[in-house]
């Protein structure tokens, strides 16, 4: 370990560079978290957590939650919008709003309820359930409500409710036919609605959510709309119902640019319509606060070229420039940032169950009699040594290797023969990489060498129920070992799940400040267990995953900081994974009648004489014990 460091651990994972001051290693070589941003001494070891979950029969793989994070991530935002907006003498309120469509967790939700009651921060639904759900959680009359999405008749009066309870329920047009179902719904029932314009904008963003933005995006008023629904509220004396107006240019934003722009052309819009004598109080600027995935605070996908601190300072002398400039008085200034007050809290842990080698190399290749001419050149290739240049040697073997592939179709090489060839084959390129120096990295065929030899990892979890976006959109996560960042890692490997599926497993590492095809990790000890991390799952991971193969949610486990405990932290409460029986249920698979089949099977083999009566009592108890149990596999 004299020739390995922590700052060396830290330059490879990167983690205090996505960690955003709430993770970092600790000198013992474990994750540690700082989960309280008020409190910056009191850190949580990860090891120690794990350990107690352990302790408490808790089954890995689980999700662990730092509610305290969530908390810190709510006070920063409203914070420094009210510490912005007092600096540059803004004359509107920061009234932000969570949109739960990130993560509609119940848990997940109260928190940050509780925590942004003192700033009287909101809710935002997409939906008619996502409503449903804000209208019983969020019971602060001074908080917004923003609803966004397509709207029915029934998604209407739901929102009208809101109102008649006296909330601040802003309903968003998003298309004039909506504005044509609320006026006579609202004029029935008696109720005054809030109503917010949602603006196309022509400022286009970039990365993988362009398409929320531009003449093409799926939401939103062009400039033409939204003056027509002015002028149907003129018509039908409810203009003074206007009360914000909406943008959004995509989720993750990566280029404060972007921002900037955006926030220009909403400003002006919004400055326009109120000399136009529409009185709306509420400027919205949608989400796509990012987070820096990757650590790079680059414009990638993964990341953001901007701080929380710059984002909400360009936010706030942006609109007040161009309305200072129009002469017109500054809104409240609204955001939906659900990525960034979620992302961190949460991360996915699990052991490493086993290991995929790319090939065995312990088949006995000592010489036979009559070989083939084909192993022959193998072995003495392999004999060989340092007496070829490393390319010529890695032509040759591959040369070999084709060649012996040809002659084993057409039945000329023995099974012998084709495995001795084939370990030779790879204890060749093992050696050859062995050998190679930095500077025999510029020849590209060598440079393929490490991915060719890397291990695969086989992790106790299932990408898409707990990472669905590292498979389905490419999003780069960081996936770190929780302890033994005091050793060198010296195996490379890549992390493949548990699923039957040649899909699962995670296909970007972020090394350094590159993005790797796979990663260096700890060489796995026999009879102790290797846990990892896949951090930064809070945002949408939490909730998008699906049951591919049957896998169904991981056990839940909340964790909370405290001074007075042992490890300063303690365990609120475990939420049990979904049970085999529940996945089974949920597709529409009758598990009485399931468990009821199985035991008439081995009922019949006892009365046949092929089962002693107790074996099938065991028989028919584990069964049901089956059902009962995790989805995931169980690590004695």
């Amino acid at each position: 370990m004299s020739d390995w460091n922590i700052d060396q651990a830290e330059e490879l994972y990167g983690v205090n560079r996505w960690g955003a001051g709430y993770f970092s290693i600790g000198d013992n070589g474990n994750i540690q978290i700082r989960p309280n941003h008020r409190l910056p001494d009191l850190a949580i070891d990860m090891q120690e957590v794990v350990e107690e979950i352990k302790s408490e029969g808790i089954e890995l793989p689980a999700v662990i939650r730092f509610h305290d994070i969530l908390r810190s991530q709510v006070e920063i935002i409203n914070e420094t919008f009210a510490q912005q907006i007092q600096d540059a003498d803004y004359n509107g309120k920061y009234c932000g709003v969570f949109p739960i469509k990130v993560n509609q967790m119940r848990e997940v939700v109260e928190e940050i309820m509780d925590a942004g009651e003192p700033y009287n921060y909101g809710l935002e639904a997409g939906s008619k359930p996502e409503l449903m759900a804000v209208m019983a959680y969020n019971e602060n009359p001074d908080a917004l409500t923003i609803l966004n999405g397509y709207k029915d008749k029934d998604y209407l009066t739901l929102a009208l409710l809101g109102r008649q309870l006296r909330r601040k329920m802003i309903i968003v047009i998003e298309k004039y036919s909506e504005l044509e179902m609320l006026i006579p719904l609202a004029k029935e029932l008696g109720v005054e609605p809030m109503i917010g314009l949602r603006s196309k904008m022509m400022v286009k963003s970039a990365g993988k959510w362009a398409g929320s933005s531009g003449d093409r995006a799926k939401f939103g008023l062009s400039i033409a709309e939204i003056l027509n629904v002015v002028e149907r509220l003129r018509q039908e004396d409810m203009l003074h119902c206007a009360k914000l107006l909406h943008f959004h240019i995509g989720s993750q934003l990566s280029d404060i640019r972007k921002i900037k722009e955006a926030v220009s052309e909403g400003a002006r819009l919004y400055a326009k319509l109120i000399q136009e004598g529409v009185p709306l109080e509420y400027l919205d600027i949608g989400g796509g606060l990012g987070i820096d995935y990757d650590g790079t605070s680059t414009t990638s996908d993964s990341s953001r070229n901007y701080s929380t601190e710059e984002y909400v300072a360009d936010v706030v002398w942006g609109v007040k420039q161009v309305c200072d400039l129009e002469k017109v008085p500054h809104p409240n200034l609204v955001s939906e940032s659900g990525r960034a007050m979620t992302a961190h809290h949460s991360c996915v842990v699990t052991n490493i169950v086993g290991e995929i080698k790319p090939a065995s190399t312990n088949f006995d290749v000592s010489p036979s009699e009559d070989e083939h001419i084909l192993v022959k050149n193998m072995r003495e290739l392999h004999q060989s040594g340092e007496q070829f240049h490393p390319q010529e040697r890695y032509n040759d073997a591959a040369g070999y290797k084709q060649n012996a592939y040809e002659a084993f179709k057409l039945g000329i090489l023995s099974l012998q023969e084709m495995a001795k060839l084939d370990t030779m084959y790879w204890q060749i390129l093992a050696d050859i990489h062995q050998s190679l120096d930095k500077d025999a990295y510029v020849i590209q065929e060598l440079e393929e060498l490490e991915d060719m030899l890397a291990s695969q990892y086989l992790c106790n979890f299932s990408i898409f129920q707990s990472a669905a976006d590292t498979w389905a959109i490419g999003q780069v996560l960081p996936i770190v070992p929780i302890s033994r960042l005091n050793e060198k890692p010296e195996v490379r490997c890549s992390i493949a799940d548990i699923t039957c599926d040649s899909d699962g497993k995670l296909g970007k590492y972020i090394e350094g400040t590159e993005i790797s095809d796979n990663i260096p990790m700890h060489s796995l000890r026999k009879g102790e267990d290797y846990h990892v991390g896949l951090f930064l799952t809070g945002a949408y991971q939490d909730v998008m995953g699906d049951m591919h193969n049957l896998f169904g949610r991981l056990t839940e486990v909340h964790v909370y900081c405290h001074d007075d405990e042992r490890g300063d932290f303690y365990i609120e409460e475990v939420v049990p994974g979904t049970s085999a029986e529940k996945v089974l249920q949920t597709m529409q698979y009758n598990t009485e009648y399931m468990a009821k089949a199985v035991k008439k099977q081995i009922d019949r083999q006892v009365r046949n004489g092929g089962l002693a009566p107790r074996a099938g009592v065991r028989w028919t108890n584990f069964y049901e014990k089956c059902l009962a149990g995790s989805t995931y596999l169980s690590v004695e």
